[in-house]
């Protein structure tokens, strides 16, 4: 399938809008002051953010949202992935959105920036969502859930929980797993804030034999994968738009020391030796930009045919991160090491983002697979 990744007159003016308004009210000062406070997200800020229709980027006009489509809701997170700016929206506006395609209030409130709603599918070290043992038996007409989640983004302050439930077969089964949506402050349900090298908000969630009907279920019975699959497809895709983002505010911020920092009366941007890495990232960059907006033009076009091209942007967003902070903090010298300068919070969150929702490793091994090796 042959699509164009130019960008359109509107995706071009979603962009502009975005880097403008979060360059105003989300810098990276930003957040370093929400951490020295001990503050996940702004929730004011997401409050600005639903206003201006991004909670609603894929909830569908006759739910209340924009219903701009993946792409236009890749380059929001690109944009906020290059300010650092902390918030629920991948987890709401792009995951749960996709997986209650359908529930018509649930994605209304979510497009009004009403609910905020976490995913709660890991319990070891990787993304492994078949592995899933928490377990959730029937009793009479519902279930009952026991177990726990881990690496839960947004997992201390969502209003809701997806959480991944086994109802029938083994850890490993695609199979046998359901979806659930239930209300945070339900009894047995206990979150555990887990402070991460990104100052964000991700928890550990233990269910202590938390009581659902069957109006909690998302989609069907023993097949959450056919709702939660095209959520995590576009998380993915939402990730690695953010981790470009990351990439292209660490490249910038170095850039620009580049051309203020002097060694022996000259700028050291001015040394061959920089300029070559420099431009090395620079075109992993360009590259890694293209695959990001493949996938979000896959996502809108096909999307049971885009994970391949959603596994190879996250895999390769993931690289060009580590490669972008890296850099940053190297040619930073000494100071890019400390905290006084905010280079170090990129190279944070790209290591945070590199581990959600799969890694470089489980997102190559899908593209290997899809190409026959």
């Amino acid at each position: 399938m042959s699509l164009s990744l130019l960008e359109t007159e509107d995706e071009t003016m979603l962009r502009d809008a975005a880097r403008g308004w979060l360059a105003d009210n989300a810098p990276v000062a930003a957040l370093r002051k929400m951490r020295d406070a001990g503050q996940a997200f702004d929730t004011g800020l997401w409050r600005e953010m639903a206003a201006m229709g991004w909670s609603g980027v894929l909830v569908p006009e006759s739910s209340g949202g924009a219903g701009m489509g993946h792409r236009a809701a890749g380059i929001l997170a690109e944009e906020m992935g290059a300010v650092l700016a902390a918030s629920p929206y991948l987890s709401s506006a792009v995951i749960a959105a996709t997986a209650l395609q359908g529930a018509s209030e649930k994605l209304a409130a979510i497009a009004g920036g009403e609910l905020v709603y976490a995913l709660a599918v890991d319990e070891g070290t990787k993304h492994a969502p078949e592995r899933a043992s928490l377990h959730a038996d029937r009793i009479g007409n519902g279930f009952r859930l026991s177990g726990t989640k881990v690496f839960v983004a947004e997992g201390a302050s969502a209003d809701r929980v997806l959480v991944l439930a086994r109802t029938s077969g083994a850890a490993g089964d695609a199979l046998g797993l359901t979806l659930f949506d239930i209300d945070a402050g339900r009894a047995g349900l206990s979150r555990t804030a887990k402070a991460t090298v990104d100052s964000r908000d991700h928890a550990e969630l233990r269910l202590e034999g938390v009581e659902a009907t069957g109006e909690d279920v998302v989609g069907d019975v023993d097949n959450a994968m056919a709702v939660l699959a095209p959520a995590l497809r576009a998380g993915q895709a939402g990730v690695a738009a953010e981790m470009l983002g990351v990439a292209g505010g660490a490249a910038a911020m170095t850039l620009g020391y580049l051309k203020e920092r002097k060694q022996f009366d000259r700028t050291i941007g001015s040394f061959q030796a920089l300029q070559h890495r420099a431009a090395h990232l620079w075109s992993e960059l360009e590259v890694t930009a293209s695959a990001v907006a493949h996938a979000g033009r896959m996502l809108d076009a096909d999307p049971e045919a885009a994970e391949m091209a959603v596994s190879l942007a996250k895999a390769r967003a993931t690289k060009t991160a580590d490669l972008a902070v890296r850099e940053g903090v190297q040619m930073h010298g000494g100071i890019g090491m400390t905290d006084a300068y905010d280079i170090g919070f990129y190279m944070k969150r790209a290591r945070v983002a590199a581990e959600w929702l799969g890694d470089y490793g489980y997102h190559a091994a899908k593209v290997a697979a899809a190409r026959g090796f």
